[in-house]
């Protein structure tokens, strides 16, 4: 088992940054990807980020150019600069972890932007 603990979320103007944290502890295990996903009531959780140990970076469209993940793999911890935030950023944001034996989630981190 992966245990991942975010911090970061929280309450913000549109147009203001936030920064994302997540660490990984636990396991043995190796985390071939780190990533960040959304999700709002009624909507499905999406991709928002991920990044490999490899350093390969995926966003999904709706964040291109203003967010950036990063990893720092000694410390087992990934994050996720958010610039120019919109009030349709505003979701539970979760961290996940992604090994050969299967992926673990974080309890999830509340982003609320304001208009």
């Amino acid at each position: 088992q992966v245990l991942l603990v975010e911090s970061g979320g929280g309450l913000v103007q549109a147009g203001e940054s936030l920064t994302l944290s997540c660490a990984a502890s636990g396991s043995d295990l190796w985390i071939n990807v780190m990533a960040w996903h959304r999700q709002v009531p009624g909507k499905q959780r999406e991709m928002v980020a991920s990044i490999t140990s490899g350093g390969s970076r995926t966003y999904a469209d709706s964040v291109k150019g203003r967010f950036t993940i990063s990893r720092d793999m000694a410390k087992n911890t990934v994050y996720l600069q958010m610039n120019d935030l919109k009030p349709e950023d505003t979701a539970v944001y979760y961290c996940n972890a992604r090994t050969s034996r299967g992926s673990a989630w974080g309890q999830g981190t509340q982003v609320t932007v304001s208009s």
